[in-house]
């Protein structure tokens, strides 16, 4: 059974970036911003090699609620050995301790960290940077898109989404709640209050933030309880938070991925990116990989392999 949680496990492994061609990349962990005493940190992976190097940012799902900069996808830093890349992974506050609108301004306040310091810090080409991210790491990836200027040179979302005020999200969802028992309210919560930049994958911390999702997810509550916004009486307010509805005229390069039967984020919030996208006249692709799940788990493995080889080679010529 697979639970969501936007955690993309099917892409994520948080593996040395060692083998195969290229390089051998060194990571270094940097400080990029701190709100009073929280200290919100980066990994930057790169090679010896003489600066400047383009550079692709990722940044993890977990629906906003759980994740951590370690869990790096191993495809993407063999990409960075290979084409001798910088690849910096991101932390940022999770909710629902941390709001949306902070999230947000953390997720904009990395990359112009990335674009100003980056140089210096780490031999970054400022005006070569892919931003990339998976479920709730691909919906900020759509999200910078709309608030970061200069804008990225391009982005990919894996299985991510352009509003965070839709039925899907502001109503009980029937799939959690019937695949995953009931999560009782006072256990869901009582990790809600916790003013967090990161879990781990499989530590009991990431496994009770899990449970407060599911409760969420279950209730319809999660639009309220991480955004800080009533859906129902505060949309306007959501609007800035939800890029499907607010795309630029300069808005960066995309290319979305998803599978059509993904349980957690449904297909329809790329496809919908993308006709938004299409009516706007912004350079797009749309990857679609039919019977698959979230994090394409259950895809065809051709197909799978397929749509990671385009996203790949989409990054590769925009930091060319």
């Amino acid at each position: 059974m697979r639970l969501g949680l936007g955690l993309t496990l099917a892409l994520i492994a948080a593996a040395p970036a060692r083998g195969g061609e290229g390089a051998a990349l060194r990571k270094t962990t940097h400080i990029y911003k701190t709100v009073g005493a929280t200290k919100i940190a980066a990994d930057v992976y790169r090679s010896a090699s003489a600066p400047p190097r383009p550079v692709l940012v990722w940044i993890h799902g977990g629906a906003l609620i759980v994740g951590s900069r370690q869990s790096v996808p191993q495809n993407l830093l063999t990409l960075a050995r290979e084409q001798d890349y910088v690849l910096v992974s991101i932390d940022y506050r999770l909710g629902p301790a941390t709001k949306l609108p902070a999230i947000a301004d953390d997720v904009s306040d990395a990359l112009a960290w990335v674009r100003r310091e980056g140089p210096k810090l780490f031999g970054a080409d400022p005006d070569r940077i892919v931003v990339s991210g998976g479920s709730a790491g691909g919906y900020l990836t759509l999200l910078a898109g709309t608030r970061v200027q200069p804008r990225p040179t391009a982005l990919v979302a894996y299985w991510g989404y352009g509003d965070v005020d839709g039925a899907w999200y502001t109503r009980p969802s029937e799939w959690y709640r019937t695949k995953v028992p009931l999560v009782p309210k006072d256990e869901a919560l009582a990790v809600a209050g916790d003013l967090l930049t990161e879990t781990l994958p499989g530590s009991e911390a990431g496994k009770k933030r899990g449970r407060l999702y599911h409760y969420f997810r279950q209730h319809g509550l999660w639009t309220k309880e991480v955004t800080g916004f009533d859906p129902a009486t505060e949309r306007a307010k959501l609007d800035p938070y939800c890029p499907v509805r607010v795309i630029p005229a300069d808005y960066p390069p995309t290319l979305l991925i998803h599978g059509t039967v993904d349980d957690d984020v449904p297909y329809d919030q790329s496809a919908a990116m993308a006709k938004e996208l299409e009516a706007r006249k912004r350079p797009h692709e749309l990857i679609t990989v039919p019977g698959a799940g979230h994090g394409l788990a259950g895809g065809d493995r051709k197909l799978v392999d397929a749509a990671h080889a385009r996203a790949l080679a989409f990054i590769q010529k925009h930091l060319r």
